[in-house]
């Protein structure tokens, strides 16, 4: 499945995007705040990535910015199970990305999808050090469970505290904010 947005592609990874996603994701800025990522995050770490998109099971993509010039490579997003969530919403952004509403707009995108594909909650949660990433729930719709639970960061070595979300996706008027986005099997 690809979606586009007015300013996004998000499309299923390929072997051959390996490079280009070591090089958008390998800041330790961008790792630190991700549970899965390794750092440092090497070509061998984007090229076992980039092979788990051959059998989709859930909706994941990467993030290609396509306004002024050649789509390039900027994020992942998806939906997937994660600790005790069947379906649990997760984004990073390369840095100089960062503060264009690319989050948000990538997040409405991938979570019309995952209603459309018939999941109806979705979890999410941020470390309690990154509130930009709170910010970025709250304005997708997702709603604070006042749970704070310890999860592990492989980029960081440790569990650190992470503020938990949820969004009931069958309630009327959630992510329906941007009505340009279109979805393509």
């Amino acid at each position: 499945m690809f979606v586009r947005t007015q300013r996004l592609t998000l499309r299923p990874g390929w072997r051959e995007d390996a490079v280009e996603l070591a090089r958008a994701i390998g800041h330790e800025t961008v790792v630190r705040n991700l549970a899965r990522a390794p750092w440092p995050y090497t070509l061998e770490a984007a090229e076992t990535f980039t092979s788990s998109f051959e059998a989709p099971a859930e909706p994941k993509f990467l993030i290609f910015e396509h306004q002024g010039g050649p789509a390039r490579l900027i994020g992942g997003i998806g939906i997937g199970p994660f600790e005790k969530e069947a379906h649990d919403f997760g984004y990073w952004l390369t840095p100089d990305a960062w503060g264009r509403g690319y989050a948000t707009e990538a997040g409405a995108a991938v979570l019309r999808a995952a209603r459309a594909a018939g999941i109806r909650h979705v979890g999410a949660g941020h470390f309690l050090d990154n509130p930009a990433s709170g910010r970025v729930l709250r304005k997708l719709g997702f709603r604070p469970t006042g749970r704070v639970t310890q999860v592990y960061s492989r980029g960081r070595g440790v569990a650190l505290p992470s503020a938990r979300y949820a969004l009931d996706l069958a309630e009327a008027g959630t992510v329906d904010n941007d009505p340009r986005a279109r979805m393509a099997a």
